[in-house]
């Protein structure tokens, strides 16, 4: 598949940090003005406001039945529910649901239950919604996963087989591994029976979604470190099959052979990405837009929460970015906000994209601690 290139914008900075939020956290609803967000650009006609703030290193994201926000975290070790209970489109307080877990990144909600990926296992929140001031203790579902703290923490969600997905990254930059479950996306039934192996040769994704339609796996997936600059690139890659290896640790991006173990395996056994991405920009939450708010050009298309980079000479990513499609083949990879990098400095890093009922999205921020509405009028195109 050929590379699209981009172009990275950048602005003026504005360096700040938030406070962190408690158990049950008032949130200032008059952050409009917040002035950081006047470096945030845009394209014509889209706005951005803070939905949520003092949500301390916030991660994934997942919506509840009632318009509950739940969101994971991986530094923190806390996971956070926000409501907006006036309808105002700004949340009015953040919960801690719980604390002192390992890594819990990932959230998804079935059937009124929250479940929580740490690194070494899914636990679910039973009936949490009405109890989100008196969180219940949490039911192990599954402790079948590796301990590993390197690319440990998981993103999960449920597919449209009612079976929760849930990666399993390679516990290095790059190797081998005799455990069949490392570098892989699995599966299991809600109650955790029946894991499986889904795909393999996956260095480490942070973000998948299943298409409109055909209801295919697409995720993201992070390129090896220390090739340099500019390779390997980062990847969205398309699940046709179960049982597919995408390549990793033996071969990169499109046509890269990894110089350690890239002889070990045929690149014509492996999948090659449906799109390389920029190098390095650490791509992890993605979704197809699936609202009605946004123009029409923007259906069935994605985004992807680029984290940013940390090992390059020159910093690049700390933005979303829109893949668009004909069809299943992507056509085109260009910016939809960024401001968060300032020449080489950066005041926040998305971590992950969701759509709400309404048609908005909001962003996820870790560094900032914050969560971001972005909306969109043709008034003001």
């Amino acid at each position: 598949m050929r590379r699209i290139s981009t172009l990275v914008l950048c602005t003026t900075l504005l360096a700040s940090t938030m406070a962190c939020g408690s158990d049950s956290s008032p949130v200032d609803g008059n952050t409009s003005r917040d002035p950081r967000l006047s470096q945030i650009s845009l394209p014509a006609g889209f706005s951005i406001d803070i939905y949520a703030e003092g949500v301390e290193n916030a991660r994934s994201m997942a919506l509840g039945s009632d318009g509950t926000l739940f969101i994971g975290s991986r530094r923190e070790g806390k996971v956070y529910a926000v409501k907006d209970v006036d309808g105002d489109y700004k949340a009015d307080q953040v919960f801690t649901i719980d604390s002192g877990l390992y890594m819990p990144n990932g959230v998804a909600f079935r059937d009124g239950s929250l479940y929580v990926a740490e690194v070494n296992r899914i636990l679910r929140y039973d009936f949490i919604e009405p109890r989100i001031d008196n969180p219940p203790e949490p039911v192990v579902v599954s402790n079948g996963f590796p301990s590993d703290r390197h690319h440990g923490w998981k993103f999960i969600r449920f597919g449209p087989d009612n079976k929760l997905y849930v990666p399993v990254g390679g516990p290095c930059n790059v190797c081998e591994q005799d455990d069949e479950r490392y570098a892989t996306i699995m599966r299991m039934n809600p109650d955790g029976t029946d894991l499986e192996v889904y795909v393999s040769g996956v260095r480490n994704t942070v973000g998948f979604d299943w298409s409109p339609g055909l209801q295919e796996l697409w995720f993201t997936d992070n390129g090896r470190d220390m090739l340099g600059n500019d390779i390997p690139p980062d990847e969205l890659n398309r699940v046709t099959q179960a049982g597919q290896h995408f390549g990793f640790p033996y071969h990169h991006g499109t046509n890269i052979p990894d110089p350690d173990f890239g002889g070990k395996r045929a690149k014509d056994t492996t999948v090659s990405p449906a799109l390389e991405l920029d190098p390095h920009v650490a791509a992890i939450g993605m979704r197809f837009y699936t609202g009605t708010m946004f123009p029409e050009e923007y259906r069935n298309q994605i985004f992807i929460a680029e984290h940013g980079s940390w090992n390059r000479d020159q910093k690049i990513g700390y933005r979303v970015m829109l893949v668009r499609l004909n069809g299943s083949d992507p056509v085109s990879y260009e910016p939809f906000i960024e401001g968060w990098l300032q020449g080489e400095d950066n005041w926040g890093r998305p971590a992950d994209v969701l759509v709400m009922p309404d048609g908005s999205m909001l962003v996820s921020d870790d560094q900032a601690g914050l969560i971001y509405r972005v909306t969109y009028d043709e008034l003001s195109d």
